[in-house]
């Protein structure tokens, strides 16, 4: 089956929770559906039965930089394509919405798949609250 990735596609707000369980992360449900309001676009892609096994975003201000984040492929669907596809979706829709610069931030054994996805790898740092 042809996997498509889909700018915007329509998502209830359990189902970004639910494939991020699958993939052993927190679920993070309190984020739906903020998350849409507030991204600038996201993609999905969903399987032969309208489930859906594939999820990211970009957000940003808007302007010449974006960040993209939370690229997730269902364990059953890995290792397919679906991931690579997904995120040359979004740097696609990141062109055309003006962004010139889109930074991700992921574990170092991810850095082969970012590198086919078209990112140069580089030296960065996280901050994160103690909340």
């Amino acid at each position: 089956m042809n996997y498509q990735a889909i700018i915007n596609i329509p998502i209830s707000n359990n189902e970004v929770p639910e494939l991020r369980e699958f993939v052993g992360w927190g679920r993070r449900d309190e984020d739906y559906p903020k998350l849409f309001e507030r991204c600038n676009f996201w993609a999905g892609v969903r399987n032969e039965n309208n489930k859906l096994i594939a999820f990211g975003y970009v957000c940003g201000m808007g302007l010449e930089h974006g960040y993209m984040e939370d690229i997730i492929v269902h364990p059953e669907y890995q290792g397919k394509g679906i991931g690579v596809n997904l995120v040359k979706v979004l740097l696609r829709e990141s062109e055309r919405y003006g962004l010139g610069i889109v930074t991700v931030t992921y574990e170092e054994n991810n850095t082969n798949f970012y590198k086919t996805c078209g990112f140069t790898p580089g030296s960065g740092g996280v901050w994160q609250s103690n909340k």
